[in-house]
């Protein structure tokens, strides 16, 4: 029996009030979402934060208004984007890591994402890299591509990322790899020995994603940033529906979801 730990990205960047009726946007939703999912099975929150009109921002003390809620909420791991939303510059994505998240997600190569392009160089990366060890922050290597792992592999050689490295594979997004089998054992098989991974569909990709992730014995994602249906047709009325559906997928396999203390151990967090 393994213990897999989920990662529940309650809000995202794009996702709209108009496409998802339940999306939380203030920090006071985004802490109640929290909870929920938490109580669903989940340990580690991936944030994005809103302003109140509901467009993304890396406001650093929207951040912290979110961080103290949902502490004082429950005991999820906060996991602080640095993807921010498409068109934001390096200092404004970067706010959140002045806070010292626990998790913050690092972007491991640009990639286009539907119309727009989300850039982020190797100097870009090497530059997150060092800003989140000098915080005290543990990077989530998201890798929306299978060349992006080997540019995590660049950061791990020289030196400005520690062991236990923990990746996130982003696929089905539109522009970049799809959901697939073939693609995502090819991104496992190019990991470096004893890496963790944690895998996320977007939108119809969840509908592979989810329960392959499982069968495979990684960590799934899921969460409204990633997709809000049930299944066709159904949208899901809270992000802990989602959370509850990939415990049974968890389950039916023999394993159990971590906790939070547990996926800290795993994480080689304190």
């Amino acid at each position: 029996m393994a213990k897999l730990f989920i990662t529940c990205a309650v809000t995202g960047a794009e996702t709209t009030r108009a496409q998802c009726p339940a999306l939380p946007i203030t920090p006071a939703e985004i802490a109640a979402e929290a909870k929920r999912a938490y109580d669903a099975g989940a340990s580690i929150l991936h944030l994005h934060v809103r302003r109140d009109d509901g467009t993304p921002t890396q406001d650093k003390a929207v951040f912290a208004d979110a961080i103290a809620r949902i502490g004082a909420a429950c005991p999820m791991l906060i996991e602080t984007t640095t993807g921010g939303a498409v068109g934001m510059s390096d200092d404004e994505r970067l706010q959140p890591v002045e806070l010292s998240p626990k998790l913050a997600s690092l972007d491991c190569g640009s990639v286009n994402f539907g119309d727009d392009i989300l850039p982020n160089s190797l100097p870009q990366m090497r530059a997150y890299a060092r800003r989140m060890k000098a915080a005290g922050t543990k990077p989530t290597l998201e890798c929306f591509d299978l060349g992006h792992v080997h540019n995590a592999r660049m950061l791990i050689s020289e030196g400005l990322l520690e062991p236990p490295y923990h990746f996130s594979f982003v696929l089905g997004v539109p522009g970049a790899v799809p959901a697939d089998m073939r693609t995502l054992l090819a991104m496992i098989d190019a990991l470096p020995s004893g890496a963790i991974w944690s895998g996320i569909g977007i939108g119809r990709g969840s509908a592979f994603m989810n329960p392959a992730t499982a069968l495979l014995v990684g960590n799934p994602r899921v969460g409204f940033e990633d997709n809000i249906y049930l299944r066709k047709g159904v949208k899901a009325d809270s992000n802990a529906q989602l959370v509850e559906r990939v415990v049974r997928f968890i389950r039916e396999l023999g394993h159990e979801p971590a906790t939070v203390d547990e996926t800290k151990k795993i994480l080689g967090l304190s």
